[in-house]
């Protein structure tokens, strides 16, 4: 890296080769010193602004360096050689297309600009030379010829009927043709085949003079039929008497330009990687797709490779890079035909259009064949690589649907596919979608309903099989919630447990229930019941659980042993580390530990019995087999005897969930079961239905 002045340097010596410069070498490397700075800053912007690179372009042109083959070295310099030779972190490489765009369009306007002073100057010399005196006309003459011959750019004079009548040698070397070839030939023959009507108007109505003059870029042919792409003037002499004389026309050569127009339009719109289209170019055709209306149909493949960036961190990113390129290759093959295209969007993404679908099977179909074509393992580096993809598929109607809706389903749709277990493809279903949306919006609203008190606690009484006594109640939550009325714990515990919030929600029920005991306590005294507190896997990972329970109790004025935890029986056989320590603390504070759901696991019987655990509670799915019924699984009641005398055995207190009727309640006792609770007994009610049955 050698810094400004090393590429101002190169740059100086690159104008010296390709032009002539009316200025010693010292200045010419001053200045375009100064030009490099510029470029240094729009390359350093934040927002990128155009206009101070097109006046440098502008500037290369005032220094009378105004040839293609300067423009286009330039341009290769800047490309090629301005971030490696002043070098730099605070440079963004994105942004050099642009500032090549701006260069060429600042030098293009200036030049174009410089044409049309050329062109009014030979237009009156034009005139000059076939007006006044005799001598006047020979010198006006003589001034013409010495411009029109040694102009750089082409000039032809033509009759109002497009015959040329004069071209000087910049033009014939254009076209490819001797001067001589060019009398006498319409310019007709000069436009390109296929050239639209539209770009015929403006040279039919200079003819009959119903215009003075035109400008535009227009496509010619040369003598060999390759394309010349043009910047043409053209203007209108008429004689004394006001009617159409001549046609003066002027043409640069601008063929490099708009090949230099299309390169960054490529490059503005195609991946460099991959060579697939890119986001902005997919945008686009997803768009006009759209546009057109009328019955047509679209469908969206939108893939994500599985796995990819354990192959990028453990094989490298030039590892993965090809990865990518051999997929591109792969789904560039497959998805071919009109009114189809795949393109990049970024990372491992990929999508296909399908224009004018036929119909989901169609869809399908192809998304089976992207995952066979992507199964098949790719050599790379020494490796083959096994890739596969998630596909979601959308497939619908353009009237009554948008472009944002239809990429959001899609995006939708490849989350699904990676939810249900990847390497597949997912179809959009709106039922599914309004499920999704609905848990959504209950995650977003869960943070304020903790503060705004929608969540209120319900309990439900756990009951001595032997006497009927009240001795515990299980505390649980629900949700008023302002849209969707009353929910139950089964409609957004799990959405608390994936987002966290199960923490924050968890110790404000453990906070209310502890409160409710404490009233509790101080109206029954010790016929008041434990309070049994729910408290989920995620929660014991909390270091600050056993602290903030213990203030939570303290600022009850509680006794620890009112409360009781109840942890899942999955939860609590992996517990392990720090969980594990967190449960024998709080135990040892005196808080009772209860498995929930008992039975339905698999449980380490050896690990269990060392489980600082007080109470079982037996899973409600045994109940039904201790019905007298058809449908009752003897196998039930003998799973209930041996759980209640294993559980006798450990020593812990054996409570049953979801007693229904009073056969299940005497079977219960029969095999010795201590506590049940269920619809036979209660229902979870506000507190004042406890209160009613103490006082009972």
């Amino acid at each position: 890296m050698g810094g400004p002045d090393a590429f101002a340097r190169m740059w100086a010596t690159v104008l010296t080769e390709t032009g002539y410069v009316a200025m010693d070498h010292r200045r010419l490397v001053d200045q375009v010193r100064e030009y490099t700075e510029v470029l240094l800053a729009g390359l350093r912007a934040d927002r990128f602004n155009p206009e101070p690179v097109e006046r440098i372009g502008a500037g290369m042109v005032a220094l009378r360096l105004a040839g293609a083959q300067t423009l286009g070295a330039s341009l290769q310099l800047i490309g090629a050689d301005l971030l490696r030779v002043v070098g730099g972190d605070d440079l963004r490489p994105e942004l050099l297309p642009a500032v090549q765009g701006a260069f060429a369009a600042g030098f293009a306007t200036a030049m174009r600009e410089k044409v049309f002073r050329d062109q009014e100057s030979i237009r009156r010399a034009a005139l000059e030379a076939r007006r006044g005196a005799e001598s006047a006309l020979m010198a006006s003459e003589a001034r013409f010829r010495a411009m029109f011959n040694q102009a750089a750019i082409g000039i032809a004079i033509a009759d109002p009927d497009g015959t040329l009548l004069e071209v000087n040698r910049a033009l014939s070397e254009m076209l490819g043709y001797r001067v001589d070839q060019l009398r006498g030939m319409n310019v007709t023959r000069l436009r390109f085949p296929d050239e639209p009507a539209a770009m015929r108007r403006p040279l039919e109505e200079i003819s009959t003079g119903a215009r003075d003059h035109y400008r535009m870029e227009r496509l010619l042919r040369r003598s060999d039929g390759t394309p010349l792409w043009t910047d043409l003037t053209v203007s209108l002499v008429r004689d004394a008497t006001g009617a159409p004389q001549y046609l003066v026309g002027m043409l640069e050569d601008i063929t490099d330009r708009h090949m230099l127009e299309e390169r960054l339009r490529h490059q503005a719109n195609h991946d460099p990687l991959t060579g697939l289209g890119n986001r902005a170019l997919f945008t686009e055709r997803l768009t006009a797709a759209f546009a057109r209306g009328g019955r047509h149909r679209v469908g969206l493949c939108y893939l994500d490779l599985d796995g990819f960036k354990v192959i990028n961190d453990s094989l490298g990113h030039d590892i993965g890079d090809d990865l990518l390129v051999a997929v591109a290759a792969r789904l560039d093959a497959l998805v071919t035909g009109t009114g189809r295209m795949v393109a990049r969007m970024g990372g491992d993404e990929f999508v296909v259009l399908v224009e004018d679908n036929s119909g989901r099977a169609e869809l399908v179909a192809l998304a089976e064949r992207i995952l066979s074509a992507l199964a098949e393992p790719v050599p790379i580096g020494g490796h083959r690589l096994a890739v596969s993809a998630s596909i979601g598929l959308v497939e619908r109607s353009v009237v009554g649907a948008t472009p944002a809706e239809t990429m959001r389903d899609a995006d939708v749709t490849l989350y699904w596919a990676k939810a249900d277990g990847k390497n597949r493809w997912a179809g959009y279903d709106p039922d599914r979608n309004a499920r999704e949306v609905a848990r959504f919006t209950l995650s977003a609203r869960m943070p304020a309903a903790v503060e705004s008190e929608e969540f209120y606690v319900d309990y439900q009484p756990i009951v001595r099989l032997s006497d009927g006594e009240l001795v515990g109640v299980e505390a649980l939550v629900r949700w008023a919630h302002p849209e969707f009325g009353r929910l139950g714990p089964d409609q957004f515990i799990g959405l608390a447990e994936e987002t966290g919030l199960i923490v924050p929600l968890g110790r404000w029920v453990l906070r209310e229930a502890t409160r409710q005991a404490r009233r509790w306590h101080d109206t029954y005294g010790d016929r008041a019941p434990v309070v049994s507190v729910n408290l989920a896997a995620r929660q014991t990972e909390e270091p600050t659980l056993v602290a903030d329970v213990a203030t939570i109790i303290r600022a009850a004025n509680l006794p620890p042993s009112s409360i009781q935890l109840e942890l899942t029986e999955s939860a609590i056989m992996n517990t392990t580390g720090g969980p594990l320590r967190t449960l024998r603390e709080l135990a040892d504070m005196g808080i009772r530990i209860a498995i929930d759901d008992f039975g339905t696991g698999y449980s380490n019987l050896a690990y269990l019995r060392h489980l600082p655990v007080h109470a079982i509670k037996l899973a409600g799915s045994f109940m039904e087999g201790l019905r007298d019924s058809p449908t009752a699984d003897p196998a039930d009641a003998q799973i209930v005897t041996t759980l209640v005398t294993l559980s006798h055995a450990l020593g812990h207190v054996v409570i049953a969930e979801g007693v229904e009727d009073p056969e299940q309640a005497d079977r219960l006792r029969e095999f010795g079961c201590d506590n049940a609770q269920g619809w036979l007994f209660a229902k979870p009610g506000r507190p004042e239905e406890i209160e009613r049955w103490l006082e009972k």
